[in-house]
């Protein structure tokens, strides 16, 4: 009995997405429906393997690595490869990795690639229009073959998880991550999915070991030109960077994003290899105010329909203004009692900043309207940037003292820092933001009333002390700012000159590569990956488990 899948209207299936399927319906999910892939490792490895040791034996006659497909069942993929043996084709797959092992230590097939065995048979069948009656799975690592029949239940079976396929392709929810915790280990979208953030809420309060699916460190590293007159060519897989002090060659996979402050000349060719390996590019005034950026990743069409059904909800959007409100003030009030602990003088100084920044926190849970809430946070930054001249060493410079915050145009040494900081926060936000696959321009808190995008403001709001105020107070304590060198007075308007610009760059990047340890997950990682985790976090209040985001304090 033929057993077949009714496609129906549904676009192909992919023979690598029943393999997600089977090992992860979240997984699949990623993959397919939110088209979200990330190639580690292991994925590379494997394709190295189906290039260099897809060998059997002698015999003949052998197909290999092709193009396979059905209308009928409506799937598509390449087999790795097809040989006759004993006068009859059997479809090959090769894995790096080892076998699943029975009651009495047999080799079997995980359920994931048994699946693709048989998928892929059956593509050959009716493309050979031969019968394919046995599929075959060599695990590399055991160095052992499996064999898969490829009968009338094998077609159920591959059936059953067509039909699954599209009922996910059909949903705008995501599945639930798996029970299975040690599939997340080895699975290339743990830092997409976060599983074990959400395990961690599950576990409610129990004691569990915590995560480490979540990289700690960048792989990459942001490209920052500051030369007015740099041109950024390509060659190749590589990027070439000119400017007046000579030419750089760098390979395209070191760099995750590029910033052009200023005038900063991009090709259409380096553009397009930064658009297909994903590298984001922001482009920045000299004063660090962000002009544009492109996606690192188009479509994400689901992800966007799920943040706008979820912030065009009042109760949403309120609930995650309180939060960030909460977490940035708290975290000024701690940097102020950092700063001044072990010196009398200036506790004394900020002390009452300090109690006007408190008798906002108790006001917030009571604040009915994100206008209120804006109201209490202006209240708390004028206390707040009332207090920071009062950090700042009596050794340092009086031209580096700021008087008060000003912002467009900055009018003093110390505010110009903040600003050009500020815009290099906001640029790695917008695009973390685009990275992981949201809408920036969706916010729950700021306003749409300029060119920046509110959610990217929004969350810009958990990092203006760690990664701005923190560093900027300390490297004036620490002499590092030439007042006559590193800046450029014009009038009232006070601006980085190219020395200076170049040692701002340098301590926001430093500042990123140090280690924080998150207080939700307890993970030590570096500044920029929290930046993302956050955005991540953020996702997730839509998407299942809410109340991760915006847990970030400075101790």
């Amino acid at each position: 009995m033929a057993l077949v899948a009714d496609s129906g209207n549904h676009p192909p299936l992919r023979v690598m997405a029943l393999h997600a399927l089977l090992y992860c319906e979240r997984l699949f999910y990623l993959e397919e429906v939110e088209e979200i892939r990330v190639a580690d490792a292991n994925v590379y490895a494997g394709r190295r393997l189906h290039l260099e040791r897809v060998s059997l034996d002698d015999e003949t006659p052998e197909l290999r690595s092709f193009d396979v497909s059905s209308e009928t069942w409506g799937l598509i993929g390449k087999v790795d490869a097809v040989r006759k043996r004993d006068g009859a084709w059997v479809a090959y797959e090769h894995k790096k990795g080892r076998c699943r092992r029975g009651d009495d230590k047999e080799p079997l097939a995980w359920p994931s690639d048994r699946i693709q065995a048989i998928a892929y048979a059956v593509l050959v069948e009716e493309q050979l229009g031969e019968p394919v009656r046995q599929a075959r799975i060599r695990y590399h690592a055991d160095n052992v073959t499996v064999l898969i029949d490829v009968d009338d239940s094998a077609r159920h079976d591959l059936r059953d998880a067509i039909e699954r396929a599209h009922v996910l392709r059909d949903s705008t929810e995501r599945p639930p991550i798996t029970e299975n915790e040690r599939l997340c280990v080895k699975c290339s979208l743990a830092v997409v999915c976060l599983p074990e953030e959400e395990r961690l809420v599950n576990a409610g309060g129990a004691e569990v070991e915590p995560p480490r699916l979540f990289p700690s460190n960048r792989e990459r590293q942001t490209l920052h030109v500051a030369s007015p007159k740099a041109r950024i060519g390509r060659r190749a897989e590589s990027l070439l960077v000119e400017t007046e002090d000579g030419r750089q060659k760098i390979p395209i996979e070191q760099i995750d994003s590029i910033l052009i402050h200023g005038y900063g000349q991009l090709t259409t060719q380096a553009l397009h290899l930064c658009a297909r390996r994903g590298v984001a590019v922001s482009w920045l005034t000299f004063g660090g105010r962000f002009v544009a950026g492109t996606s690192a990743s188009p479509g994400r069409v689901q992800q966007r329909i799920r943040q706008y059904r979820a912030l065009t909800d009042e109760a949403v959007r309120l609930n995650l203004s309180r939060r960030t409100v909460h977490a940035k003030i708290e975290s000024q009030i701690r940097y102020l009692l950092r700063a001044s602990r072990g010196n009398a003088t200036c506790r004394q100084t900020v002390q009452e900043p300090i109690n006007r920044i408190r008798e906002v926190l108790p006001k917030l849970e009571k604040a009915s309207s994100a206008g209120s809430l804006r109201g209490l946070e202006g209240i708390a930054a004028k206390a707040y940037f009332a207090a920071l001249p009062r950090l700042l060493s009596a050794r340092v410079d009086a031209r580096l003292a700021p008087n008060g915050r000003s912002k467009h145009p900055p009018e003093d040494r110390f505010n110009a820092l903040l600003s050009f900081g500020y815009g290099m926060l906001f640029s790695l936000v917008h695009r973390t933001l685009l990275g992981v696959g949201l809408e920036p321009a969706l916010g729950f808190f700021h306003q749409p009333r300029s060119s920046a995008p509110p959610l990217a403001l929004d969350v810009v709001e958990l990092f203006r002390v760690p990664l701005v105020d923190m560093p900027v107070v300390g490297s004036v304590n620490r002499n590092q700012w030439n007042p006559d060198d590193d800046f450029v007075v014009a009038g009232r308007q006070v601006w980085l000159s190219d020395d200076g610009r170049k040692k701002a760059i340098r301590l926001f990047e430093e500042r990123l590569n140090e280690a924080y340890r998150h207080p939700f997950t307890g993970q030590s990682m570096s500044y920029a990956r929290i930046v993302e985790l956050e955005a991540r976090l953020l996702e997730k209040e839509w998407t299942g488990a809410p109340g991760l985001y915006a847990r970030l304090r400075m101790r």
